[in-house]
């Protein structure tokens, strides 16, 4: 029992030793034009995802599914999203990231709550999908 024990213990703990804890947005690379984010066919996910320009319409509070590129970052957690419509502030903490690292040339997805009392609106994201 002691044997099988030991090795569940050191597997649980090597995981958490090599995460990366800088995450966030990289930026080594330019963001792809906005007339290109055209990724083609998505089957049911098109019907889930809404563009900035719809986004900036939605009520205060309003669940916001977004897909496109992280472009700029001003420091800590405030960072400019871009689709094909438009870009958007969002705020995303770095435990969003939980230690992956965006560049401003992948294609990304976001999900959060539409802050508009802030001016201009914020996405506040609380998931980020590469």
């Amino acid at each position: 029992m002691k044997l099988t024990v030991a090795p569940l213990l050191c597997c649980l703990l090597i995981s958490t030793a090599y995460a990366d804890d800088k995450g966030g947005l990289e930026k080594d690379a330019a963001p792809p034009p906005p007339h290109s984010l055209d990724e083609g066919y998505r089957g049911t996910e098109d019907a889930r995802t809404m563009t900035v320009e719809q986004a900036k319409e939605m009520h205060d509070g309003a669940t916001i599914s977004l897909r496109g590129n992280l472009i700029d970052g001003s420091g800590g957690d405030k960072f400019k999203f871009r689709d094909k419509t438009g870009t958007i502030d969002t705020v995303i903490p770095q435990a969003v990231f939980d230690g992956r690292t965006v560049k401003p040339d992948q294609m990304i997805s976001i999900n959060g709550s539409l802050d508009k009392k802030s001016t201009p609106p914020v996405v506040r994201v609380d998931r980020i999908q590469k």
